[in-house]
C-alpha cells in the first residue's frame, strides 16, 4: 500500500535517475527515475510523491507537481454610481385626528372660570340638557349579579436583609503529597487505599489475590501487605489533619461552624495529639471555634429579634427551631415576646393557610408550649385538620382549643422538606432486531450425495421469519488416488457453512 511523502530532489546522475531525501531532514533516501519527474526540475525542489514500504527500501511510484506560484493578481473593479447617496430616510406618520386649525390654539382662549356649571349649559343642537339622569351604579358596565364577600387581604411584612452564606471547608492536599512523595513507588498505591480505611485495604487485597489465583499467579502476602498500611496510616492521618486545619484557618472568620468542629474534633486523635506540629495549630483553631460560637449565638438572637420587630413571625419561629448550636439558652423575655405575637396571629380571620404555616413553625420552636389560640377560625379546613392531627403531639394546647382528638400512640413528628418535582423519564429505547450470525467452520469437504441430501433439510428447518438466502458451491472431493499421490494421506478441503440465526443467539 502506498502512502504520500514530501521529498526533495537532491542530485540528478548520469543515467537519468534522481537522489532524493526526505523535506527537511536526512532520513529517508533513495533513488528515482527521471522519467517520473516534469519538465524543469533542478535541485532543491520540493514535491509529493506516492511511495511504497518494503523490507528493500522505499520505491517513489508516481510524483505529483506542488503548489505553483502565480504572480498575477486577479481584482475586482468597482464601478460608481452618480447619483446622490442619501443616508437617512424619513416618513411622518398622519395624525390621527382631523385638521383643527378652524378651533385655533385652545391655550389662547383666556380665563374660564365665568364658565357656567355643566348642567346650565344648552346642549350641542341648542336645546336644554337633561340635567334628570339616573345617578351612576358602582358596578356599572358589568353584571348584574351581586358579588360575594372578598377574600381577607394579607400584606406581606417588609423583607430583612439575609447574612452571606458560610463558606465550606476546600481542604487542599500539598501535605498528603509530600508524604506520599517521600514513599517508594511500590508502596504509594497501598497509602492512598490506607487513607480510606483499613477496611478498604482489606477488600481489595482480597479481591487482588483472587484475581491472582485465578490466573495462577502467586497470590501477595495479606499480613505483610496490612502491616505495610497500619505502618503508614499514622503519618498519612497527621497529613490528612493538616490540609484540612490549615484550610480552616484560612476562612476562620466565614467559614461553616460544622466544618469547624469537624476538625476541631478530629483533633482528639491521639496521633495528632503526639504530633508536634500540630500543637499550635490546633490550639488556634479551638479558641477561633470557642469566639465563632458565641458570635453565631449573638447573631441568632439579632435575626430572631429583627424578624419579630417587622412581624415575621413565621421567619422568626423557624429561626428560633434552629440554634448554631445543640442545647442553646433561648431568652426568657425574647420567648414571651415571640410567644405573644404568634397567639395573636392565630385568630379567627385569618386565612387556613397561614394557620397551616404558623403552627408548623411553632411546633419545632421552644417556645411551642407557651402558644394558645386566641380565637378559634369560623371554618377548619380538611388541610388545617390534618395538620394539627399530625402536630398534636407537640402542640396538645391548641389541639384541645380546636376540638380534633389527637391519638396517643402517635409518633413525634418531623420538619417537612421541600419537595422536588419528579424528573420526567425518557421512554426507553425499542429492541433492535437480532442479527444473523455468520458460523465458519472448517469441515471435510461433502461429496455431492452428501450435499443432495442436507441442502433440503436445512431448507426445511429455517425459521420463517427470518429469510436467509444460502449461496452454495459443491467443491467436488478430490479423488483417493490423486490424494494419495499428492500427500500420502487423505485430504481436507476447507469450506464455508452459513448457520441461520435464532432468537437465542
Amino acid at each position: 500500500m502506498s502512502r504520500r511523502i514530501e521529498i526533495e530532489l537532491t542530485s540528478s546522475r548520469p543515467d537519468g535517475s534522481w537522489t532524493w531525501r526526505a523535506a527537511g531532514a536526512r532520513e529517508p533516501k533513495g533513488v528515482l527515475e527521471g522519467t517520473l519527474l516534469s519538465q524543469g526540475s533542478k535541485p532543491g525542489d520540493i514535491v509529493k510523491a506516492e511511495a511504497e514500504f518494503d523490507i528493500d527500501g522505499i520505491t517513489i511510484v508516481s510524483i505529483t507537481q506542488g503548489r505553483v506560484k502565480v504572480d498575477k493578481v486577479e481584482k475586482i473593479a468597482l464601478v460608481g454610481n452618480d447619483k446622490p447617496f442619501e443616508a437617512v430616510t424619513q416618513q411622518l406618520a398622519k395624525k390621527d385626528r382631523g385638521d383643527r386649525g378652524d378651533r385655533g390654539d385652545r391655550r389662547d382662549r383666556g380665563d374660564r372660570r365665568d364658565r357656567p356649571a355643566r348642567g346650565d349649559r344648552p346642549a350641542r343642537d341648542g336645546a336644554a340638557r337633561d340635567t334628570d339622569r339616573r345617578p351612576r351604579r358602582d358596578n356599572a358596565g358589568t353584571d348584574d349579579k351581586p358579588r360575594g364577600p372578598r377574600r381577607p387581604h394579607f400584606e406581606a411584612p417588609p423583607e430583612l436583609p439575609q447574612r452571606p452564606k458560610a463558606k465550606r471547608l476546600k481542604a487542599g492536599s500539598s501535605n498528603r503529597k509530600a508524604v506520599l512523595s517521600e514513599l517508594p513507588e511500590d508502596q504509594r498505591p497501598i497509602a492512598e487505599l490506607a487513607l480510606q480505611g483499613m477496611q478498604i485495604v482489606r477488600q481489595r487485597l482480597k479481591d487482588a489475590n483472587a484475581a491472582l489465583a485465578a490466573e495462577g499467579k502467586p497470590t501477595m502476602p495479606e499480613q505483610s501487605v496490612l502491616q505495610m498500611a497500619e505502618n503508614l496510616l499514622p503519618r498519612l492521618r497527621v497529613a490528612d489533619w493538616l490540609d484540612r486545619a490549615e484550610a480552616a484557618r484560612k476562612d476562620l472568620a466565614e467559614l461553616d461552624l460544622r466544618d469547624l468542629r469537624s476538625v476541631v474534633a478530629a483533633a482528639n486523635d491521639p496521633v495528632i495529639e503526639r504530633a508536634e506540629n500540630c500543637r499550635d495549630l490546633v490550639a488556634e483553631l479551638r479558641t477561633g471555634l470557642t469566639a465563632r460560637a458565641d458570635q453565631e449565638y449573638q447573631n441568632w438572637l439579632h435575626d430572631i429579634d429583627a424578624a419579630l420587630g417587622v412581624g415575621r413571625i413565621v421567619r422568626a419561629l423557624k429561626l428560633a427551631g434552629q440554634p448554631p448550636k445543640a442545647g442553646a439558652i433561648f431568652p426568657d423575655e425574647l420567648g414571651r415576646r415571640l410567644a405573644q405575637a404568634t397567639s395573636q396571629s392565630l385568630v379567627a380571620d385569618a386565612l387556613a393557610d397561614r394557620w397551616i404555616a404558623v403552627l408548623e413553625a411553632v411546633a419545632f420552636a421552644p417556645i411551642r408550649t407557651q402558644v394558645t389560640v386566641t380565637s378559634k377560625p369560623e371554618t377548619i379546613t380538611p388541610d388545617l385538620a390534618k395538620t394539627v392531627a399530625r402536630l398534636g403531639g407537640l402542640l396538645p394546647q391548641i389541639a384541645a382549643s380546636l376540638g380534633i382528638t389527637v391519638a396517643s400512640t402517635s409518633h413525634a413528628p418531623k420538619p417537612l422538606r421541600a419537595v422536588r418535582p419528579p424528573v420526567k423519564k425518557l421512554p426507553p429505547k425499542p429492541p433492535t432486531a437480532p442479527k444473523a450470525a455468520v458460523v465458519t467452520e472448517i469441515v471435510a469437504a461433502p461429496t455431492p450425495e452428501v450435499v443432495a441430501e442436507i441442502v433440503p433439510a436445512v431448507v426445511a428447518e429455517i425459521v420463517p421469519a427470518v429469510v436467509v438466502e444460502v449461496v452454495a458451491e459443491v467443491v467436488p472431493a478430490p479423488t483417493p488416488e490423486a490424494t494419495t499421490e499428492a500427500t500420502g494421506a487423505p485430504a481436507e478441503t476447507p469450506v464455508e457453512v452459513v448457520v441461520p440465526a435464532t432468537d437465542e443467539g
